[in-house]
């Protein structure tokens, strides 16, 4: 008796392995948007008086460590394992250049995922030497790499080099510049605000 070379999936594997990696691909992302940002307040808040910093250092950590573990990860794990099940089901996919290039941003990703623990683990020591602004602009980057990816499925070997592209690219850009721009003028409108409150109880 021989086995078989290949697996015999019923027909409805593909939509449902398709659909749970979508799924997965939306929470992954999510958790990935709004723990950096957690990690921006955390941050942030080592410029408190020691009592409302301890708090809110406490508060952050609790929410940095269940967002990761409940959330991120989870979705994560969904992502990977349902995107091995559409391999599985199309291995034809694996001799593609698209996919090549895409398997490429997902190892960028999973990288990038193990540095936001690392990043957690510092501030929770309070070994993180990250500024805000650093953060931020690290914040930016799970959107180039979700628009690259997204891109990459879609138009599959047909990839647009053209115009609308890069316009997409600078908008992309541009956004994350807007970011950066507002809350530098957030930060110096603050230090504007205290020495003003400053100036005024001193005279």
């Amino acid at each position: 008796m021989t086995l078989p070379l290949t697996l015999s999936w019923p027909p409805e594997a593909y939509l449902w392995f398709k659909t749970l990696h979508i799924v997965g691909v939306v929470v992954w992302f999510a958790g990935l948007f709004y723990l950096v940002r957690l990690f921006i307040y955390h941050r942030e808040a080592a410029e408190l008086d020691p009592p409302v910093r301890q708090a809110f250092e406490a508060q952050y950590s609790l929410m940095e460590r269940r967002l990761a573990n409940i959330i991120t990860t989870p979705g994560m794990v969904v992502a990977v394992a349902m995107a091995v099940g559409l391999l599985l089901v199309e291995p034809i996919w694996l001799k593609q250049t698209w996919m090549h290039a895409k398997l490429a941003v997902v190892v960028g990703l999973l990288a990038y995922h193990w540095f936001c623990y690392r990043l957690m683990g510092q501030l929770q020591r309070g070994e993180c030497h990250w500024s805000g602004r650093q953060l931020r602009a690290l914040n930016e980057l799970p959107t180039l790499l979700l628009v690259l990816v997204v891109m990459l499925v879609v138009f599959k070997n047909q990839f647009p080099t053209g115009a609308a592209t890069w316009f997409l690219v600078a908008l992309v850009v541009a956004m994350a510049a807007s970011i950066q721009f507002y809350a530098r003028w957030r930060r110096l409108r603050s230090e504007r605000l205290a020495q003003q409150e400053s100036g005024g109880a001193a005279a």
